[in-house]
Parts: C-alpha cells; structure tokens; sequence
C-alpha cells in the first residue's frame, strides 16, 4: 500500500524535478491508474487513505451555485488534467470542485518543448503549452468511462479554448462544436478567450468577436448548464466592464479571474533563451505569486461593478489561506489553485481550508458566504 506521509510527494517528483512537464505527466498517470483501479482492493485503501490525508468536511465551508453543490470554495484550475484523466481524484484530494482542459475541439500537439518552467525566486511559472490536449471528442469518451466507474463526487467543469486551425472567424463554431460533445459529462463550462499561448485568441475578449461566441453556446445549451467566462489579468478597466457587460446580457453564469498574465515586471528569476544573436525572455503566460496582487484587483473591481450579483471564481497567486482569505473578502465566492499546489504539495489544501476556518473564527463569521466580498462592507 502507498504511503501518503509528507515525504510521499517531493519523492514523487524527485526523479524528474529538472523537467516540470514530465513531473506533470508522472504524477497524472499516477493519479489516473489509481482511479481506474479504485475499486481493487489496494485501490479503495489508498484512496481511503488520501481522503483521510486531505479532505475537510464542514457546512461552514460548504455553497451552493447554478444548483451545484460545493463542499468547500478551493477548486482546481484549468491547466493541469487537460484531458480529465484524473478526474475522478481530485474530490479524494479535498479539492470542492476541478476544472479540466483546456480542451479544444481538435486535438493539438501544442507548443515545442520545453514549454513549462519553474520560476522558485518568484514562486512562479512561466509555460507556453499552447493548449496541448487529445481534444473534444476523446475527453468525452475519457469523462463517460470514469462516471460509470465511479459518479463524480465534486462539481467538475471544462474549460473550452479555440482550436489553433480554426480561424478567427470560425471560432464561435470551433468552441459550440466542442460544448457539444462534451455538455453530457460535465457541470459547467468556461470559455477561455485569455490563454496568451494560442495565436490571436486573447483578442476574442473584444465585444464584438466575443458576442458570436456566448451567442452561439447559449443557443447549444440545450441543458443550462452554467457557462462562465475566463478573462485575462492584462486587460484595461474599461475592457473589464465591457466583457461583464457583456457576460450580462449574454446570461452567463460568473466570470473567472485571472488566466496568467504576460507582463515580467519584478520578477527575479530570468529565463533567456538565444534567438539567432539575440538574447531574449521565454515566451509564455506567467502564473503564481506575480499575478496574485493583480488577480485581487480585478477580481474587487468586478465585484464593485456587479454589486456582488455576478459569481467570481479567484485565481492567481495563492498560496496559503491569507492569500485564499484576501480574494474572497475581495468578492471571489469560489478559488482555484495551480501553482501554490504544484510548489506547496497536495497538503496545500487541507492547510488552506484549515486557515480558512480560523479566519471565520476570527471575524465571528458563521459561514463561508457571509465572508464573500465583506472588504466592500466595511
């Protein structure tokens, strides 16, 4: 039997540690074997055993959003199962609720290697995958053989990004056809139009391109299922409030913020590579503690702008539960983490929802709820 000690995760990854991405793809198959074997005897004890480690269960952190119910508020990001092959796990890592993807209809290859770098003076990282997934169709076939193994026991959502053949002017057609495929076997759906690493996609955040788009899934959205939207941390105010305008009138259900951001200022460490005789920054969208400041901005600014009325899901730069505590009381009702998890390990949340608790008890707050936006209130 495996043993989930605190040793357990650095020893994981420390045959690979030079190369993020194979450490990503090594702990994603370890993962996924575990869930396909969940019902063998060695399977069920260790994922019994992962639960034990790292899920909190308590109403004071529980919510409930689009008729979905949310055990606690911190969620994994987009970005890390991509093709939802460990879907079926992260409820036994005490996760409340998983985003997959970013899926896209047609199944890419993504950007060459290397393509993901690890940023520890900034507690960072740089990637430029470029939306490298297997595509819509088999995420569909993945998803429908792990509910039958197990039905999923947190809210899983699929964020939907263009695929790099589709023209701009296809894309509203490129992101409904993968909707739906995919619009049995998930909860919600988030439209990406913020990944810096997939060619001309972050000017799909501009009202008139993007409008199309929410047209286009709400007409498919035979279901209701919730769709939200994933914006990016570099846009302008102005910008900002149109896309929530626009998320309005479009009847989307909450916004996402932030994807990574494209600026380098302040960072520490350099990342360089040589382009014919120059010397120049790695290409890709930075995520972790550089983006935290900003992500909080944007997510008070919408909160303001909505009165509180449009759901936001925080993400960027937290680590720990001051970080978690500081979005929420921004306006964030729901979190999610890539990178804080990646640097700090699994244990990561059960240390996150545990600060959380603590700082209910502190402000005298029964709930989760009653702390969502409580900056604005004071």
């Amino acid at each position: 039997m495996l043993n989930f000690t605190k040793p357990f995760y650095p020893l994981l990854l420390s045959a690979v540690k030079s190369d993020p991405e194979t450490a990503h793809r090594q702990m994603l198959k370890t993962l996924s074997n575990l869930e396909i074997n969940r019902h063998s005897r060695w399977g069920g004890l260790a994922i019994k055993q992962l639960e034990k480690s790292f899920c909190i269960e308590t109403p004071r952190l529980q919510q409930t959003f689009w008729g979905l119910n949310f055990n606690n508020p911190l969620g994994l990001a987009a970005g890390f199962d991509k093709d939802g092959t460990a879907a079926g796990m992260w409820s036994s890592l005490g996760f409340g609720f998983a985003e997959l993807g970013a899926v896209t209809l047609h199944s890419q290859p993504g950007n060459p290697r290397p393509r993901m770098f690890r940023l520890p003076e900034d507690k960072a990282a740089l990637n430029r995958m470029g939306a490298n997934n297997l595509g819509a169709a088999v995420m569909a076939d993945t998803l429908a053989q792990t509910w039958t193994r197990q039905p999923r026991k947190i809210p899983i959502g699929i964020n939907l990004c263009k695929s790099k053949i589709a023209s701009l002017d296809d894309a509203a057609k490129d992101y409904v056809s993968s909707f739906e495929y995919l619009q049995d076997v998930a909860d919600y759906f988030v439209i990406n139009v913020s990944s810096p690493n997939t060619p001309g996609l972050r000017s799909l955040q501009a009202g008139e391109q993007l409008e199309p788009i929410l047209s286009g899934l709400q007409a498919a959205n035979t279901q209701n299922k919730p769709i939200l939207i994933k914006i990016a941390p570099d846009l302008e105010w102005q910008d900002i409030k149109d896309i929530v305008n626009l998320a309005t009138n479009y009847n989307l259900s909450g916004v996402i913020a932030t994807n990574t951001t494209i600026r380098r200022d302040g960072l520490k460490t350099k990342i360089l590579k040589e382009t014919g005789n120059r010397i120049e920054d790695e290409a890709g969208g930075i995520s972790g503690l550089p983006v935290k400041e900003r992500s909080t901005e944007v997510i008070r600014f919408i909160y303001q702008e909505t009165n509180g009325k449009l759901p936001i899901i925080g993400v960027g730069g937290i680590f720990t539960s001051e970080d978690a505590w500081e979005k929420i009381i921004a306006g964030a009702s729901l979190l999610q983490v890539y990178t804080g998890w990646i640097y700090r390990g699994p244990w990561m949340v059960n240390e996150v929802l545990s600060g959380l608790l603590t700082k209910l008890d502190d402000a005298g707050l029964a709930s989760i709820e009653e702390a969502v936006g409580l900056e604005h209130s004071e």
